[in-house]
């Protein structure tokens, strides 16, 4: 094992879970929650401070501010404060309890914000907080993972390598979408790769990322109220909307085999499984990528008042439970290359975009 001095040393990087024996079908999910951070966040994070640094953006007196569901937050509360920075996380109030006490335990500042903004989400408003703190005092520095590119390179230089030497057969691979910086970086590598890489986004039912109708979504990780200004979707073939109580069966479920994972990692599971059931995914290598573990969701998802105030006391039916991901109606022909993306109705508990090929 290693010997560390500081917390963002350390990142395991090839844990693999196979989750065929739970799921019935073929699909190695990548874990990246075995940081001090505990989530793939750490990748962005780093990348984004050491590249501010090293540009002289950063000073001794600077306060590092950043709008973030929770993640991203919990790890530039770790690196501000094995590097001597103050940190202010704006964040809402869909952000865990235990996710808001690891920050402040890590000596950052949390405000949360309570009102939605008019898209209906909690996006426009956190940003609206971290542009009047940067214009009111220069010390501030906003990093803007919603735009800055090394949330993307961080993945480009680090995740899509690690997942290309594991599996250099890969076929297809499952990302969700938030910022899409992880995405954005991960196509980015393997459409440059030796073979072509199949780059499905998995995005939750209520996100506009991918032009969808705006909803309500009360798990934090994955989907946005706004576009991402990192998106090209371009280097994505196929896009997978899930919806919240697909998310939830789906870390119920790997939880009963022993496997504490957070909704982010719920809803990619789930809709990979959708995808590899209406697809011929026979002889294929599948690869998803679980970003974080599951404590930091106790108090929400694998919490049974929460849950049953949210979605109902059938949230959790067992039916669904033993069966997995409900089966597609129909097996949709799939879609070659890449290209704007096409709505094509829904199937189950999951909505689908296709990519067809640029002219």
């Amino acid at each position: 094992m290693p010997v560390i001095s500081a917390p963002h040393a350390f990142n395991e990087a090839q844990l693999y879970v196979d989750l065929r024996p739970i799921f019935g079908r073929s699909l190695y999910l990548k874990c990246e929650g075995f940081n001090f951070a505990g989530s793939i966040k750490l990748k962005a994070a780093t990348e984004m401070v050491e590249t501010a640094e090293r540009e002289g953006v950063l000073k001794p007196d600077s306060i590092l501010v950043e709008s973030s569901s929770g993640n991203l937050g919990v790890a530039l509360s770790m690196i501000a404060a094995s590097k001597g920075y103050r940190f202010l996380c704006v964040t809402d109030s869909r952000c865990n309890l235990s996710t808001r006490l690891l920050m402040e335990a890590l000596g950052s500042e949390v405000h949360v914000i309570a009102d939605l903004d008019a898209n209906g989400g909690f996006l426009g408003a956190r940003i609206d907080y971290v542009r009047a703190l940067v214009d009111s005092d220069d010390r501030y520095v906003w990093l803007s993972q919603y735009t800055n590119p090394g949330n993307w390179k961080a993945h480009y230089r680090k995740t899509a390598p690690e997942i290309a030497q594991r599996f250099p057969r890969l076929d297809v691979l499952f990302v969700g979408a938030g910022t899409t910086g992880t995405l954005m970086g991960c196509a980015r590598y393997f459409r440059r790769w030796h073979r072509p890489v199949r780059i499905i986004a998995v995005d939750s039912v209520g996100s506009v990322i991918f032009g969808g109708e705006p909803g309500r979504r009360m798990i934090p990780g994955l989907g946005m109220s706004m576009r991402p200004p990192l998106l090209d979707e371009s280097y994505v073939d196929e896009v997978i909307h899930v919806e919240e109580t697909d998310t939830i069966r789906a870390c119920h479920r790997l939880a009963r085999r022993g496997f504490l994972f957070g909704g982010s990692t719920g809803t990619v599971v789930s809709g990979a499984m959708r995808w590899l059931a209406e697809n011929d995914s026979r002889g294929l290598t599948a690869v998803a990528i679980a970003p974080d573990l599951g404590e930091r969701y106790l108090d929400t998802i694998y919490q049974a008042n929460w849950l049953q105030d949210l979605y109902g006391e059938d949230v959790l039916n067992s039916e669904e439970m033993d069966d997995g991901s409900r089966a597609a109606d129909s097996a949709p022909t799939r879609s070659p290359g890449r290209g704007p993306h096409l709505q094509t109705g829904d199937h189950g508990g999951a909505r689908r975009h296709r990519h067809r090929d640029r002219e």
